[in-house]
């Protein structure tokens, strides 16, 4: 089972790299305003997190020959039968439970950097009002 948690990291990794890119390009975007940009990589680090713990709680229904993880197995380092097909599923929890983990204390940590930039005296960004509501 250590070949198919080898490539169930590097496969689950790859997806959450792209993840991870995607929120950087998000808190770029955000970056004229720090504490806007770490608040929304917070945010959007915690959606992901939520997204892998489902994929971890919902590993063991799902079948093995529908994931990725499959596909770059090589035919003998496949598992077999029922009992090899549990232990495939632990194996997936394993590596996504991991992956959530490091995600929720990333968004913690930007969390808290967001909390210090505040009390350092930034603000969050909040856009003018039209003139006709002032």
């Amino acid at each position: 089972m250590e070949k198919v948690r080898e490539v169930a990291v590097a496969c689950i990794g790859r997806a959450v790299m792209f993840g991870t890119l995607a929120i950087g390009c998000v808190m770029i975007g955000f970056s004229f305003n720090p504490v806007s940009a770490f608040r929304s990589g917070a945010v959007l680090t915690l959606v992901m997190a939520a997204v892998l713990i489902w994929k971890a709680v919902a590993a063991h229904r799902q079948n093995p020959k529908n994931t990725e993880v499959w596909l770059y197995l090589d035919d003998h380092s496949r598992p077999a039968g029922d009992h090899a097909r549990r232990m495939f599923a632990t194996v997936m929890r394993e590596v996504y439970g991991r992956f959530a983990q490091v995600s929720l204390y990333a968004a913690c940590a930007m969390f808290a950097v967001s909390l210090v930039l505040g009390l350092f005296g930034y603000e969050a960004y909040q856009p003018p009002l039209p003139p006709e509501l002032l």
